[in-house]
């Protein structure tokens, strides 16, 4: 197959290049968010134009990050409710629910003050400080350096998608099933760059930020993103995570609502009935798939069509057995891994991204991204690419129109969606 040039650089960068090891699973110790926070270090009231770096990342992060705020979410009367129905003594105490609302690193990888109330701290995505705590701003400190020394990579595409997702999608070894969102955890959503833009920031990627970590295309981090989340979500089916005993497979894999849902409104979506599925089909959860295969087929190259192929592949192996099911996996993902490089590297035109934006808009007016999953990427990639390309202003309206649809899942109606989608494709030049 003849893969356009624009996409693919290499098979190697991405995927079978070594990723980080998560600073959860790494050896360093954790000191504690308290040995960032005084005010001769990141704990400054206001930021310090002076240096290179805010200065003042502690008190962003303590006042305007959900991810300070974490932990205490366990400790709330919901999240009480939900302990009792998983049988946990409590939620604040349970591996399970700490894995992700608090930097669970081992008893002994924690310094004197390190807090596990204090959430999800600075070291939680920066890595164990053990070895660079005293030595990053020593006269002579790069960030290669630090990074050798235990400091994560997370300005690094894959390696933030692997961090984030490790708990926005989850891992092998911790992972929000259905019996936890059963029990009123909610359902889990992510999109690598909406949600890196979304986040209070507590750094500026200026001319000095480049200098040292370079920086990714706002474009390139987007559809990076689809591309590891979709490999992440293939890599998950083949763990325990998706079989683990009893009649079912794990069902937090598939379209949520595919079940839940109305009875009396359709949602079949239009263009997946070519994966010859029987109605009624509970399907695997491809929204980010179906949106980058929407986007590479607006490059009119080979790999959406052999990707769409494949997919429906996955599909329809689904309702036959695991070891089916394995082997279209292991073919989608082969396919992936020709993908992700080209997106970091290559600078996309105005004309591209252009029609990137028109051709996801098309699909949507003709009805291809009727479930719920695929309309809220859909929204998403919409949103990316109007920033992008320095025209959110323009079409704010009908971008807060797309959002007003999905922003209830219980009151998403994918005809109501299919027309906005069609209003806004017509006002694009």
């Amino acid at each position: 197959m003849k893969i356009n040039s624009i996409l693919i650089i290499s098979l190697v960068l991405v995927f079978k290049a070594n990723a980080a090891t998560l600073p959860q699973y790494a050896s360093e110790k954790h000191m504690g968010v308290a040995t960032c926070s005084s005010g001769v270090c990141h704990g400054k009231s206001v930021e310090d134009r002076k240096e290179n770096v805010m200065m003042n990342e502690y008190r962003e992060w303590l006042q305007y990050d959900d991810h300070s705020g974490a932990y205490k979410t366990l400790l709330k009367p919901t999240s009480k409710k939900i302990a009792a129905k998983l049988g946990l003594k409590s939620a604040h105490t349970a591996k399970i629910c700490l894995d992700c609302h608090a930097d669970n690193v081992p008893v002994e990888k924690r310094g004197k003050k390190f807090q596990i109330s204090d959430g999800v701290g600075c070291e939680a995505c920066h890595g164990g400080s053990e070895k660079w705590l005293s030595v990053h701003k020593e006269s002579g400190a790069t960030h290669q350096k630090n990074i050798k020394l235990g400091l994560y990579p997370s300005e690094k595409p894959k390696n933030r998608a692997k961090l984030c997702l490790s708990c926005h999608l989850g891992t092998a070894n911790k992972f929000a099933t259905h019996r936890i969102m059963g029990a009123g955890h909610p359902r889990l959503s992510f999109e690598l760059e909406s949600f890196t833009q979304n986040q209070p920031a507590h750094y500026k990627v200026d001319a000095d930020y480049e200098k040292r970590k370079g920086s990714i295309l706002s474009v390139n981090m987007w559809l990076t993103g689809l591309v590891y989340k979709a490999n992440e979500q293939l890599a998950l089916l083949k763990t325990k995570q998706f079989k683990q005993h009893g009649l079912f497979p794990e069902l937090s894999f598939y379209e949520c609502h595919s079940c839940h849902r109305s009875m009396a409104v359709s949602r079949w979506p239009v263009e997946k009935n070519s994966a010859n599925v029987p109605a009624g089909t509970v399907r695997l959860d491809d929204s980010s798939l179906v949106i980058l295969i929407s986007t590479l087929d607006s490059l009119s190259n080979n790999s959406a069509s052999k990707l769409k192929g494949l997919l429906e592949e996955l599909h329809r192996s689904s309702i036959k057995s695991k070891q089916v099911l394995l082997d279209s996996v292991q073919k989608l993902q082969k396919e992936l891994q020709q993908l992700s490089s080209g997106f970091v590297k290559k600078k996309y035109s105005r004309k591209q991204k252009l029609n990137f934006r028109k051709k996801l808009l098309l699909d949507a007016s003709k009805g291809f991204f009727r479930d719920y999953s695929s309309a809220e990427q859909l929204f998403y990639a919409v949103e990316t690419l109007s920033l992008d390309l320095n025209d959110f202003n323009k079409y704010e309206k009908m971008l807060d129109k797309l959002f007003n649809a999905i922003d209830k899942e219980d009151k998403f109606y994918p005809s109501q969606f299919q027309t906005l989608a069609k209003l806004f494709l017509n006002k694009l030049p």
